[in-house]
Formats: C-alpha cells, structure tokens, sequence
C-alpha cells in the first residue's frame, strides 16, 4: 500500500506509526505502574514520585535530543527513542523482588528520554516533509499527530488495564516489548535516513535558543504545561479516590476517557481557530485562546468553595478545561514548528519541550506539595486551581509579545 504513495506521504504515515506504537505503549506502562504498585499498598502520593525522573530526564533529554537531531539526523534520533523504551520495558521484567522504587524509577528515567526523543524527532520531522509555504498544511498535519498522540495515549491507559488483568504484571511487559520490537524493527528498515539533519553542524552551546520568538512561546509553554498538571497529575485522582470514592478503575477510567476527549479536540483545533475562514493563527491567537482558559480552574476553585456538588463541579468543570486547554496546546505545537527554522529544525523543537519538561516536572512537584500542604481533600484541590489560574495568567501576560507568524519568520 505504501508504494502508491508519495514519498514524504510514506515517511509522515511511518513518523505518525512510530509514533503512535510508542505513545500506546508509554501510556499503558504508566498505567500498569500505577495498579501495580497500588496494589502493593503505594499511597498515591508515593506512586506519582516514581515517575518523578521520568520528568526530570525530559526536560535534559529535549535540551541535548535537539541538538543530536541537528547532527544525526531525526530518524536516529526517533530510533533510538524506540530502542531505550524496549530497554526501559526489559528492565521490568526482573523478578518481583528486584521491582524496587530505585529500579523502577530508573526504569521510568529511561522511558522518560525515549518519549521525548521520540516526541521531538515526530514533531520536528513534520517542518520538513512539507513544503516552506503551506503553513495550513503544516497546522492539519500538527494537529492531527498532536490529537491521534494523545488519544492513543488515553487507550494505552485501558491497554495496560486490560494487559494486566489478562497476563499478570509480567506478561503485559512482555507483550509490549514484543509489539513495539517489531515497530522498530520495521522503522530501521523504512525511516529515512539523514531526515532532519542540519547543513551546518550545530556546536553544542547552540541548544539555547537564540530566536525570541521561540523564548518567548517556551516560557509560556513552561507555564500552561505547569498550571495543568498542577492539579491534574496528583492532586485530582487522590481527590477522585479520597472524596469522591472513586476506585482505581474508575478514577484510571474517566482519565484515560479525558485524555482521548483532549486528543480528539485537538485534533479539530484548526477548524475552532480560523482554518476555515483561511487563516492560520499567530501570537495573537494565543492570547485569545489562553483568556477563557484561565478562569476555568478559578470557576472550579470557587464551586468547590461555595459547597456546590464536587463530583458535578469537577468532572464538568475539568471537561471545559479539558477542551479548551487542548486548543491551547494544540495552537503552540503549530507555533513551534512554524516559528522553527527548516535547518536544524530540531533544535528549536527540542528547546521549546525542554520547556515544555519543565512545566510538567513544575505541575507535578507543586501538585503533591500543595495538595498535602493545604490539608488534601477540597481545600488541598482548591489551593492547587489557584495556583494553576495564577499560572495561566501569566501565560496570557506573556503571550502578548509573542509575535505574528509573518513577523517571526522576517526575525
């Protein structure tokens, strides 16, 4: 089937399968760490700190994963991702009594750098299978990997439920290795080579972003991913599970059904921004966007105050942000690509999610930390949507001097 088809055709559906393979089976491991240690008798709390280097090796890996881009190329880059994510899988399948939280958490610090080499050689390949002026083309095909990235996230949740019920801890990692050593198997033998390698070789202290456009979409990227997770990564399931009741099922359940809903917004999100009427969004946009966001978790936060019904607040006020949010991210991924230069495309990508790492390891050290500070229950969740309203105001702040995409490209 792949022969009928144009030849940058071939490598986005092989770029998007990569992708997709991973992303369905990082979502499923995290689900199958969270039930399994759960039910070892891990608090909540001690479960979202295994997960903690997975993070911090995020934010390292796009710093130094842009630059490797740049130099080797994106399709070794995107296969090397895939080669330490079958590594990170082999190192559970250990017996039961090496699962220890250090090897665990090493095990997460390694997936964590292959998500992230594998994000940013999928996101910054696309800037180069297209051409330099179809800048609507280049929004659809952002948002529709952003979309199908997230919503295949969402099933690996259900994935690893199911793996696990059916083949035991063991058996669902092994299946998983086996799957995924096929896809890289078959992305060695299709991928492009020397995709994405820069004309001039980038010196290391290149890294650092020069273009203030990128800083500016960067720190606000930092911002919105922080205010997010702040009550989304631990505050909210220990609410679900604390206040609400919820077993593991169905807190682990509605997430995985948010994170598919947030996925296939975002896969809509050039119609909700002006692609229909021809026009592709700019900094402008941004700020638009981040307006409306910011007073949903100030809503929530207040509902909860007032003595409204928590579960009918949260899961309605969590679905607005959800869809609202997802625009948001959906409209940065656009930006990045487009701001990025076509040369070395990489090293702007991979320094935008570096801030990206960052606002997630911010969200999640804050989210654990206020939510116990505050006393946990309602007034634990509500100090955590303060601080994300705070966050997402100072996004918005920020957004303002991101520039139009004709200006940026003229910098």
């Amino acid at each position: 089937m792949l022969t009928h088809l144009s030849a940058d055709l071939r490598q986005y559906l092989v770029v998007t399968g990569n992708y997709w393979a991973f992303t369905l089976t990082d979502g499923a491991l995290r689900m199958l760490v969270v039930l399994h240690f759960h039910a070892l008798g891990y608090s909540p709390l001690n479960i979202a700190l295994l997960f903690l280097f997975y993070e911090i090796f995020g934010v390292i890996t796009n710093l130094v994963g842009g630059w490797l881009g740049a130099r080797l190329g994106l399709n070794r880059t995107m296969n090397i991702g895939l080669f330490l994510q079958l590594v990170a899988l082999a190192m559970l399948l250990v017996p039961a009594s090496m699962l220890t939280v250090v090897w665990v958490m090493a095990a997460q610090a390694l997936s964590g750098i292959a998500k992230d080499l594998n994000k940013m050689s999928a996101k910054s390949s696309i800037k180069l299978l297209l051409p330099e002026d179809a800048e609507g083309a280049l929004y659809k095909w952002v948002a529709i990997l952003t979309g199908s990235k997230n919503a295949m996230k969402g099933a690996g949740f259900f994935l690893g439920g199911v793996l696990l019920m059916t083949l035991g801890f063991s058996g669902a990692i092994l299946a998983m290795l086996l799957g995924l050593l096929l896809v890289w198997l078959l992305s060695l033998v299709l991928l492009k080579r020397d995709l994405g390698k820069a004309k001039n070789k980038p010196k290391f202290r290149d890294i650092v972003s020069k273009s203030h456009a990128i800083n500016i979409l960067s720190t606000a990227r930092m911002l919105l991913f922080g205010a997010r997770d702040v009550w989304f990564v631990v505050a909210l399931p220990v609410f679900l599970a604390q206040t609400l009741g919820w077993d593991h099922w169905q807190t682990g359940g509605f997430l995985a059904l948010w994170v598919i809903g947030y996925g296939a917004v975002q896969t809509q999100a050039p119609r909700l921004t002006g692609k229909r009427a021809g026009t592709v969004p700019d900094g402008r946009s941004a700020v638009v966007w981040a307006l409306p966001l910011m007073g949903l978790p100030a809503l929530i936060a207040l509902g909860l105050y007032a003595g409204f019904d928590p579960a009918f607040t949260v899961i309605i006020g969590l679905l607005a942000f959800g869809a609202v949010f997802a625009v948001n991210s959906s409209l940065h991924s656009y930006l990045i690509v487009s701001y990025a230069g076509r040369d070395g495309v990489s090293l702007d990508v991979g320094f935008y999610y570096m801030a990206n790492a960052m606002g997630r390891l911010l969200g999640t050290l804050l989210s654990g930390w206020l939510f116990q500070l505050a006393g946990q229950g309602s007034s634990g969740l509500q100090a955590c949507l303060w601080v994300s309203a705070m966050l997402l105001l100072l996004t918005l702040v920020i957004s303002l001097a991101l520039p139009t995409t004709a200006q940026a490209r003229s910098a």
